[in-house]
């Protein structure tokens, strides 16, 4: 008889600027936990600034896996960050500690929380070729074959969007299958012995909006058009995941001489307020979470919180 799942394991999501951090950061202190990344921008080791990592201070106060590892020329897929995820967290039970997962990047969450699709992997030449008939055809031609075979797929993800309408050209030549239906499909739990308490920070958009409003102009305080100048230097493929981040295509418009400063900070603030509001709707449709809080965090919260997850931890083993 298969045993349920008994090791304790924190979700903390939510959208950008909704104070996951600073919750994560308090849980771990309280609970003798460590805080694994679930945002897709601060695997990026360029990225400290613009993506608003823990800081220096915030790290040596509690132990942080899996942020800045990673670099910007070197795209992390949902399922490789699965992957490292499931062992920080069996080695962080090893250690007798609670693994903290936070984020606000929904696949990441959703996958470990509910588990992934059992994709095959995809063979390197199948990969060439796919990548060589985007080269060929160009961008609205190629998404206009992912629509012949990938309807729902193709009407999900725009044409620009390189990295994933790649990705799904090549598991249907590799498999013979839409990934629309490899997503229909039953998934497989990534980290078996895990039970998840999953607590959703989801404040009002004007606070959110405020919120980040504030947080950007503090990046811009800290350093971020010099982080943006340094990637920029690196002259990666713009494609890439980490070119993508928000705040990072406005300053280098200010870097090109395209706007003024302020001018590329407004255009940033904008985005970001948009993104978030993507980030609510997505996890008010596709994600269920066992707490939610309607607030940004705040040490107001915190006996609320910690006494939903003391009562969690009681029912779960180390």
């Amino acid at each position: 008889m298969e045993m349920p799942p008994t090791k304790p394991a924190l979700i903390i999501a939510g959208p950008t600027a909704s104070g996951k951090s600073g919750l994560a950061l308090a849980v771990a202190e309280e609970f003798g936990g460590t805080i694994i990344n679930a945002d897709s921008m601060q695997v990026y080791k360029e990225l400290r600034i613009l993506t608003a990592r823990p800081s220096e201070e915030d790290e040596a106060r509690v132990p942080h896996r899996l942020y800045g590892f990673r670099s910007a020329s070197d795209a992390c897929s949902a399922a490789q960050w699965s992957e490292l995820a499931a062992a920080e967290m069996r080695g962080i039970w090893a250690a007798g500690r609670l693994p903290v997962l936070a984020g606000g990047t929904g696949f990441y969450i959703k996958a470990m929380a509910e588990g992934l699709n059992d994709i095959p992997a995809v063979p390197d030449a199948v990969r060439s070729e796919v990548e060589a008939m985007r080269e060929g055809l160009g961008a609205q031609a190629f998404h206009a074959r992912l629509a012949e075979v990938d309807t729902g797929t193709a009407e999900r993800l725009p044409a620009a969007d390189r990295q994933r309408v790649i990705r799904a050209m090549e598991v249907y030549l590799a498999t013979g299958r839409s990934l629309t239906d490899w997503h229909e499909g039953a998934p497989v739990p990534v980290v078996t012995e895990a039970r998840f308490l999953s607590v959703l920070l989801d404040p009002s958009r004007e606070i959110l909006n405020a919120a980040s409003d504030a947080r950007f102009d503090a990046m811009l305080a800290a350093g971020a058009l010099e982080e943006a100048a340094a990637l920029k230097a690196l002259r990666l493929d713009a494609a890439l995941p980490a070119m993508k981040s928000l705040g990072l295509g406005e300053l280098f418009a200010h870097l090109d001489g395209d706007m003024s400063l302020d001018a590329a900070a407004e255009a940033a603030k904008q985005a970001t307020r948009r993104f978030a509001k993507r980030q609510q709707t997505w996890f008010r449709n596709q994600f269920e979470p066992d707490y939610k809080v309607s607030a940004q965090y705040s040490e107001s919260l915190r006996y609320e919180i910690f006494s939903n997850i003391r009562e969690f931890m009681l029912t779960a083993q180390i």
